[in-house]
């Protein structure tokens, strides 16, 4: 097994220990584990040539989300914030352990750390992949039961701040997605 085979077996080990799950296709995932993997799938489909770094960043993405519950920090826009920031750097920090493991240099672990922080997106081309690719992976396996969940003005409100933090690329790929007579209809709305 080679350092990136390893890197995403370790990361894989971290997700599978996700006591939520979900059902997919008949099979029963740990949540963070299924997450991860529709993160590769979406990358390589969006960007057939990335980087072993943004392949790793886009992997772990969600690492041992679950340990940090939303519902453990104050139930506002602060909370959200912090719990936000929290979640980055407990990724960031986790993968670079992981790395390290598998015999990375410092320079890869610091590129990794950064992309997960998704730090200067629309300026790191990199950066603003991995934000599409989230978006991308939200807009086609989350949305519909996000949208079940919350008033329609709501969700209009969350299509549009999504949009906002895509490209143009990622645009033209979400417009491609196959989604719900209703999640079409919010988006168009959303959009218009």
């Amino acid at each position: 097994m080679d350092k990136f085979e390893k890197a995403i077996s370790l990361i894989d080990n971290y997700n599978a220990e996700d006591p939520n799950t979900i059902v997919d296709e008949g099979k029963i995932y740990p949540v963070e584990l299924l997450y991860s993997e529709r993160m590769s799938q979406k990358l390589l489909e969006f960007r057939p040539d990335a980087s072993d770094e943004l392949q790793i960043a886009a992997r772990a993405q969600h690492i041992c989300r679950w340990k940090y519950p939303r519902d453990s920090y104050p139930m506002d826009r602060k909370g959200y914030l912090q719990w936000r920031e929290d979640l980055k750097k407990m990724h960031a920090d986790l993968t670079a352990e992981i790395l390290k493991e598998a015999y990375y240099e410092d320079k890869f672990i610091k590129r990794v750390s950064f992309l997960i922080k998704k730090k200067l997106i629309k300026k790191d081309e990199e950066s603003q992949t991995l934000e599409d690719v989230i978006c991308l992976v939200f807009l086609q396996f989350y949305f519909e039961e996000f949208a079940e969940k919350h008033e329609d003005e709501k969700v209009i409100s969350i299509i549009r701040k999504t949009w906002q933090k895509m490209s143009a690329e990622g645009h033209n790929a979400a417009l491609k997605l196959p989604l719900s007579e209703r999640a079409g209809k919010l988006v168009k709305r959303a959009l218009a």
